[in-house]
């Protein structure tokens, strides 16, 4: 029995579509590029333009938000959901709402991060910690992002695999 087997009979059923390595490869390499615009997002706004950090870290959100949709509808899930603007619009919507949860884990961990639990990080003289805390947040809300989006924006389930994507 491979360690696969041995994960997947603890994963629930309507779990197991996510559980494709390949998958959850391209997932996070979408991921990374949403974290570095996420990232420029919010050091351009914060270190440059004097946008309060959680504000920038909102803006740098919203802007992978998007950015991440596109590439996860095009690369990602592309054999997943029906074709056409509308399909498209709904998906992006339900997208939005579904990754509701995960910024909001990440905003409160980031808030946290910078908040009560601020350390500081300089570098050159300036303090660089809400970046740290930025890519930590970024992390604690992929997981959560991953699970959500495929189960409720691109449906996975046992029926539509992606023809693209090895299970193994």
């Amino acid at each position: 029995m491979t360690a696969r087997d041995r994960f997947s009979r603890w994963v629930p059923d309507r779990l197991a579509p996510l559980v494709s390595g390949a998958q959850f490869g391209q997932f996070l390499s979408v991921g990374a590029v949403g974290a570095v615009a996420d990232t420029a997002v919010l050091t351009a706004s914060t270190l440059l333009i004097g946008v309060p950090e959680l504000w920038g870290k909102a803006a740098g959100i919203e802007v992978a938000v998007v950015l991440m949709f596109l590439l996860n509808e095009r690369w990602t899930f592309t054999d997943h959901g029906a074709g056409g603007w509308r399909p498209l619009l709904a998906r992006l919507g339900k997208s939005h709402l579904v990754r509701s949860g995960g910024v909001a884990v990440q905003l409160a961990v980031f808030w946290a991060l910078t908040g009560p639990f601020s350390l500081q990080f300089r570098l050159g003289g300036t303090d660089l910690w809400f970046l740290v805390a930025s890519l930590v947040s970024i992390g604690v809300a992929t997981l959560i992002n991953y699970v959500f989006e495929g189960l409720f924006t691109w449906e996975l389930d046992d029926a539509t695999t992606n023809e693209g994507v090895s299970a193994d």
